[in-house]
């Protein structure tokens, strides 16, 4: 298969910042995209998709042979983990979107899963060099059991075809985990009983205790009060944002400098997709001040204030 890269090499487009993120489900002319080595430009006619590694029944999928698979579509968060080179630098990459495709559990079960079968690895057309190192073909991996819930091999987004930067014809996507893990431009599934071995999940992408950035950290955004908002000493603010956490959020706490904290109304969660919330605070006297918005996820994870991807975001507010 002939693969075009335009553009070749690191690639990125961050239409909004977080007080631009008023719809629930994000356009898809909105969505970051991020990309390493390069965006392919495929023909569907010459793809296809390899299933392989420990598997009965290794199998090379076209498009028509997906669509003999039950559609299915998951509504989820999609964040950037940050920059692998500043792992502990926030960069508020996000968006809610609705993808469709069939089920990866689906097209395994067809293949039919060995016993010692533990991680599945995933590889996309991309290629190229990285900060310096040559990188073969992009790939990731994630723990088999995750596959159980609603990974997808996806074609589309919002209800409209992949489009070439996002991963046409076929991407992984991964609900729950850092949009890093979700490959695009997907060519080969993989089932291995060890963690893949390529530089994306060996020199980078892992915390500095070794855990691989798979699971999404409790985050939140404040989209009111957008920054350098100007209010009055004593006025009541309506702060309003966006939390997420793999396995959803319990709750979200607001905090304004120099007061107790608020607890915000937080929407119910709803499958993987972002939770709304919504609190009141006084404004201080002071000629500027931060608003802060703190979440903890159901499983009891907290966002820390500072020095990790997932510090809590601030804006800032001034004094008329």
């Amino acid at each position: 298969m002939r693969v075009r890269l335009d553009p070749e090499g690191f690639f990125r487009r961050i239409p909004l910042a977080p007080h631009q993120l008023d719809a629930r489900i994000t356009p898809t002319k909105d969505v970051i995209v991020l990309c390493h080595l390069g965006v392919p430009h495929l023909s569907p006619g010459e793809w296809s998709l390899e299933v392989g590694g420990l598997v009965e029944r290794p199998l090379r999928l076209t498009l028509d042979d997906l669509e003999r698979f039950a559609r299915h579509d998951v509504e989820s968060v999609h964040q950037c983990a940050g920059s692998p080179l500043e792992p502990t630098v926030p960069t508020r990459r996000v968006c809610n979107v609705v993808w469709s495709g069939v089920r990866l559990a689906d097209v395994l079960e067809a293949a039919g899963v060995k016993p010692d079968a533990r991680f599945v690895w995933s590889t996309g057309a991309d290629h190229g060099t990285f900060a310096g190192v040559a990188c073969g073909a992009y790939a990731k991996d994630l723990p088999l059991a995750r596959v159980a819930h609603d990974v997808l091999l996806a074609d589309r987004v919002n209800g409209a075809p992949l489009p070439p930067e996002h991963g046409f014809p076929l991407r992984l996507v991964v609900p729950g985990f850092y949009g890093t893990n979700s490959v695009k431009w997907l060519t080969r599934i993989e089932l291995a009983a060890h963690r893949a071995t390529g530089p994306f999940t060996t020199r980078w992408y892992n915390d500095a205790d070794g855990a691989p950035v798979w699971a999404l950290a409790p985050e939140a955004v404040i989209t009111t009060p957008g920054p350098d908002t100007v209010v009055s000493a004593g006025a009541l603010l309506a702060v309003e944002g966006w939390a997420w956490a793999d396995g959803g959020v319990r709750t979200v706490q607001v905090r304004v400098d120099g007061q107790e904290a608020v607890e915000a109304n937080l929407d119910p969660m709803r499958g993987r997709a972002w939770q709304r919330f919504r609190a009141h605070c006084e404004a201080p006297a002071s000629a500027a001040f931060a608003i802060k918005a703190f979440a903890i996820a159901n499983d009891g994870r907290s966002q820390p204030d500072t020095g990790a991807r997932n510090a809590a975001h601030q804006v800032i507010l001034r004094i008329r």
